[in-house]
């Protein structure tokens, strides 16, 4: 079984910075593409950012120039690193990995972190 756990949520002023992390656990072979999606009250779940196992990236624009996502393949592991953080960028934060495992046969997996708060106070 695969989990995905994120960290560094927390609340911020805006203009502030805060940096998000997601593990991944269990009978890992590989990881292709990683992500961070948030989800705000009332609203549906947006795409933030997403990176590929060879680190090409990809962009909401409302957070482009702002956020970086980046990701350490030894460690199963994104991060999303937030500047400049908006009020309007309040929501929970969850990140995703496609996931390759060979238990009990080679197949890839779409699993889904729990989120973590990420609040911004103006």
């Amino acid at each position: 079984q695969v989990q995905l756990v994120e960290s560094g949520g927390g609340l911020v002023q805006a203009g502030g910075s805060l940096r998000l992390s997601c593990a991944a656990s269990g009978s890992i072979f590989s990881i292709n593409n990683m992500g961070w999606y948030r989800q705000a009250p009332g609203k549906q779940r947006e795409m933030v950012a997403t990176i590929t196992r060879n680190n090409s990236t990809n962009y909401a624009d409302s957070v482009e120039g702002r956020f970086t996502i980046s990701r350490d393949n030894a460690k199963n592991t994104v991060y999303l690193q937030m500047n400049s953080l908006k009020p309007e960028n309040t929501a929970v934060y969850s990140c995703y990995a496609q996931v390759i495992v060979t238990t009990p046969y080679y197949r890839t997996l779409e699993v889904w972190g729990r989120g973590t708060l990420v609040t911004v106070s103006s």
